[in-house]
């Protein structure tokens, strides 16, 4: 379950049973799909690169995508998908932040 206080979701690529998820490129599909819900609007031309809500990551060697919680402000269907498809596919979910990269 997914509180609503959470900045981000990272949905893992590992199974509650500790397998990892196929296919391999889960993590571009997912946010390619997702690439139109973004500050401000559709632009032209935005499905050409992620949202910045909805990205995807390899932490550990395991492939996630970080969900920021503003897609749920913006557009709460897209942030209803994108954690229904965690669930629908048994997928590890963890809330938490990404901390900047030190300068």
């Amino acid at each position: 379950m997914v509180s609503n206080s959470a900045k981000e979701v990272f949905i893992q690529g590992i199974t509650h049973d500790g397998r990892t998820f196929r296919p391999s490129d889960w993590a571009d599909r997912l946010c390619g799909v997702m690439s139109q819900f973004r500050p401000g609007g559709p632009q032209p031309g935005s499905h050409l690169t992620y949202s910045p809500w909805c990205v995807p990551m390899l932490i550990n060697g395991v492939k996630c995508v970080v969900v920021n919680a503003e897609l749920r402000d913006a557009e709460p269907m897209a942030w209803d998908f994108a954690i229904n498809f965690a669930k629908d596919n048994d997928l590890q979910m963890a809330e938490a932040c990404l901390l900047p990269d030190k300068p």
